[in-house]
């Protein structure tokens, strides 16, 4: 569990060095219709996408507070990569900390898709079963993956903002009819969000949507609106399809561990909820050694540049991890229901 600021900051810059100089290639080589650019341009796309891969898990190390050894150095650079991302990243480390806290308690946590349990689905009429198998879907990943990182928390924070307009202005009118003197300060120090858990998830959704504003102004600027945006959307798109996909994998696999309240264990979520991606050396850099997931929900104070020894180390405890290949993928994307009597996860067709 100990980190090692020299070896964060090489992964780091080593990451994001090479993903700046990639993106001006993307540019360069797609604003020109020349054969070398027909040549070039998709292996700079491909490059991006795969340092967005590891950037996104260095993001998701310093939400555990793992890469680096201090709280704060971890934030600032999780800060800094989520822009990069789009994401705001304090409020989604907060809801990444409760999928640790309940992996493989399917009565808490129904996984990254919100799965619903056999039942409940047999109980939907036919349209309903549809558009949930549908929004379910592989080809969905890429759209949606674009709504989860760049659409879906300027919504909670535009929500967010109007329903604390509505509470204040009610309020106000409410003290006004009462003859009373309405501390606005102290209304907006004390207000609950329903989208928000802290303040610090506010502030953190606020600075990272001015600064991620100006990043689309100058470039779009630079380049052209129209342009920047059919870049960023396909990139966005796919590198978030990706991340998405790796995570859904790693925990919705056959036989994976699946139980409910009263039969969890925090450990066998763990070790048999969380599988072993078999991916070549590079794939395993390009994600930053994410694929021993078993050791990551073990202890997620373990920084990923210590994984694989860990991993290594205690083989010999490891006999119930799932080792899962790239080509048992596929399969892991019927798996869409919880059966909660069986204790497992089910495609549709069950």
């Amino acid at each position: 569990m100990s980190s090692d600021n020299r070896i964060a900051l090489w992964q780091v810059l080593s990451t994001t060095i090479p993903l700046c100089f990639c993106i001006w290639g993307l540019i360069v080589f797609t604003s020109s219709f020349i054969l070398l650019s027909f040549l070039m341009a998709p292996v700079f796309f491909a490059l991006i996408v795969l340092l967005m891969s590891r950037s996104f898990s260095l993001m998701h190390d310093c939400g555990h507070q793992s890469l680096f050894r201090s709280k704060r150095l971890n934030r600032v650079v999780a800060f800094f990569l989520s822009i990069i991302h789009g994401m705001p990243h304090h409020p989604w480390s907060r809801g990444h900390a409760f999928h640790h806290k309940y992996n493989g308690n399917w009565d808490r946590y129904r996984g990254p898709s919100a799965l619903t349990t056999r039942d409940e689905y047999k109980s939907k009429n036919s349209s309903s079963r549809f558009f949930y198998r549908l929004l379910r879907h592989p080809i969905l990943l890429f759209p949606g993956g674009f709504y989860y990182l760049i659409i879906k928390p300027r919504i909670a924070l535009l929500l967010g903002f109007i329903e604390l307009i509505i509470a204040g202005s009610e309020m106000v009118f409410s003290d006004l009819r009462h003859g009373k003197c309405t501390n606005l300060l102290l209304f907006v120090d004390t207000h609950q969000s329903s989208y928000f858990y802290t303040r610090e998830e506010v502030y953190d959704t606020v600075l990272n949507s001015m600064c991620l504003l100006g990043c689309w102004v100058f470039l779009g600027s630079a380049i052209g609106h129209f342009y920047f945006w059919f870049l960023y959307f396909l990139v966005m798109s796919t590198s978030a399809a990706i991340m998405i996909a790796v995570f859904f994998v790693q925990h919705n696999f056959p036989g994976s561990y699946a139980s409910d309240e009263s039969n969890w264990s925090y450990f066998k979520g763990a070790i048999e909820g969380s599988s072993f991606l078999q991916m070549p050396p590079i794939l395993n850099w390009f994600t930053a050694d994410i694929a021993y997931h078993h050791i990551h929900h073990l202890s997620e104070r373990i920084p990923n540049y210590r994984l694989r020894d860990c991993h290594r180390a205690n083989l010999h405890l490891l006999d119930d991890v799932k080792p899962l290949y790239l080509h048992e993928i596929p399969s892991c994307f019927k798996l869409i229901l919880w059966d909660n009597v069986k204790l497992e996860l089910v495609p549709t067709g069950i």
